[in-house]
């Protein structure tokens, strides 16, 4: 997890006919039921329709609508491209200090908060010449709990050296080592970036699409959508063994991760959703790097071995996508799942094809970050494998019931459906069972991996050990450290350049009205 700090941003005000501007007056619809409808409409794409005098002026932009509103509010916005960022929160676009919010656009593809200094006719721009840099965030719910975001894209928010870049964000506290934040949803949200750099090295990258940190939900993200993302295109982190997320029906594409969840566990669950061309799928992780303390633990709360953290049901295809936006390559590539000195985790019931390296991998994480405050190697174990190390052991997790095809085809030595690499053999083992390759026998590092006698039923033995060529051809794949093999034994893509995706046109929501009181939008 990169942090993210307070710094600066710009904004622009669009002037069209039809929109009245006024920051200091409620443009609400009273319901009576102690909560106001705060209308949102700049007219920057289609023109804003008439409001009964009532109704007081619309809000020009989504930050002057959260200003005003109060605890249990409803904000909708109109179509249009809104560039937000104020001098008050010169860090996010939108930033929001107010609990219980909802805040839905009217149509996931028009309604666009846009961090670039382009048009409202071309949004998204992919062009340097039309970004600000200023490092900053989309939108960020700050503290608060039970804010809903539905129903709109937001794009173009970009980093400085790994801080911010983050598209929508709920953050219970970053930095702080404390949960600060309880209840969250989002859906039909899209999270994307289309600056594209020469530099494939580029600090200024978009980070994480969907990020969540510090919080205890209950959360949910369903129904979304993020890509081209330096880092992930989702995050769940800062929330060991208490974490109360599900990801459903989502899709997280063309970034360096689909999912990363650092120092993340208990009940979460990742379902029937698609990670696809990303330079690596999904990867749970502990590390010592993070404002919570690790590990990545997926037992639920108060169990000795009970697993809560479930990847069940998903689509994990064509991970193979070296020229992903990235900093310093930090998955993989190739791996459909990756489990970095993860414990407790279950994999099951998923679809895992066309994978260059691994279909799924279980591993070790040795970190050699001096940790911020909070953190002093938990879960792990110091000056393990070298001093100044700290060695997150991957153990206990199982992996079952999976389908896999076309998998392992750079053809290097250990490329496989299956593969366990630990620096010891630990109890309880990593688990595999009943997973099957349409293609014919499952492959497998260390080989027949699903017997008894190597990782297989029973699971609470100890596991098989190291695998000193799996080792070699992780180190390879990384692309950290120079590979101790020769390059026809190593034979993994390289980043060449840097590919965005388009920004696609997506199923919005099917009755945005659904469920707002009266309001001059929903008549």
């Amino acid at each position: 997890m990169r942090h993210a700090f307070l710094s600066g941003a710009a904004l622009l005000l669009l002037a069209v006919a039809g929109c009245t501007s006024s920051a200091t007056q409620h443009a609400t619809t009273a319901t009576g039921q102690g909560s106001s409808v705060l209308l949102v409409c700049n007219g920057s794409t289609v023109p804003c329709p008439a409001l009964p005098s009532s109704a007081g002026p619309y809000y020009r932009t989504v930050q002057e609508a959260v200003d005003a509103a109060r605890p249990g509010d409803w904000i909708l916005i109109y179509p249009g491209v809104y560039h937000e960022g104020t001098k008050e929160w010169p860090t996010a676009g939108v930033w929001i200090q107010t609990p219980d919010l909802h805040i839905r656009g009217l149509d996931r593809n028009r309604v666009i908060i846009d961090g670039s200094i382009g048009t409202a006719a071309h949004p998204c721009p992919s062009a340097a010449a039309q970004q600000d840099f200023t490092p900053r965030d989309g939108i960020v719910v700050s503290k608060v709990s039970g804010v809903t975001l539905q129903n709109l894209t937001v794009c173009d928010y970009l980093a400085q050296g790994g801080h911010h870049g983050n598209e929508i964000w709920w953050n219970g506290g970053d930095g702080t080592g404390t949960i600060g934040l309880g209840s969250y949803s989002g859906s039909y949200l899209t999270a994307t970036s289309e600056y594209a750099p020469a530099n494939v090295s580029s600090e200024q990258l978009a980070q994480y699409g969907i990020f969540v940190s510090n919080s205890s939900g209950p959360g949910l993200i369903t129904n979304s959508y993020a890509s081209n993302m330096a880092d992930a295109a989702y995050y769940v982190g800062a929330c060991r063994q208490i974490c109360d997320t599900t990801l459903a029906n989502d899709t997280g594409v063309n970034s360096d991760l689909g999912y990363s969840g650092t120092n993340a566990g208990g009940q979460l669950v990742i379902k029937n959703s698609v990670f696809r061309l990303n330079r690596a799928g999904i990867a749970p992780n502990s590390e010592n790097n993070d404002d919570a303390p690790p590990p990545q633990d997926g037992r639920c709360a108060g169990t000795a071995a009970t697993s809560c953290t479930i990847i069940e049901g998903n689509l994990i295809q064509a991970n193979n996508n070296a020229n992903a936006p990235g900093n310093g390559a930090v998955a993989p590539v190739g791996t459909g799942i990756q489990i970095v000195g993860g414990e407790y985790d279950t994999v099951t019931r998923n679809i895992i094809e066309d994978q260059g390296a691994w279909g799924v991998l279980t591993s070790d994480n040795a970190d050699p970050e001096r940790p911020p405050p909070g953190t002093h190697c938990q879960g792990g174990i110091k000056d393990r494998p070298l001093p100044g190390f700290c060695l997150f052991q991957a153990r206990g997790n199982q992996v079952y019931s999976n389908v896999f095809r076309h998998v392992g085809f750079f053809g290097n030595p250990t490329n496989s459906d299956l593969a366990n690499e630990t620096l010891g053999s630990y109890t309880p083992r990593n688990c595999f069972y009943r997973n099957v390759d349409l293609g014919g026998a499952v492959t497998s590092a260390p080989a027949d991996i699903q017997s008894a006698n190597v990782d297989g039923q029973p699971c609470g033995g100890p596991g098989s050990g190291n695998d000193p060529a799996l080792t070699n051809q992780l180190v390879c794949t990384s692309g950290f450290v120079r590979c101790p093999l020769p390059p026809h034994l190593a034979n993994y893509p390289k980043q060449t350049a840097i590919a965005m995706l388009p920004l696609p046109q997506l199923p919005s929501m099917p009755e945005p009205c659904a469920g707002v009181p009266k309001n001059a939008f929903c008549s």
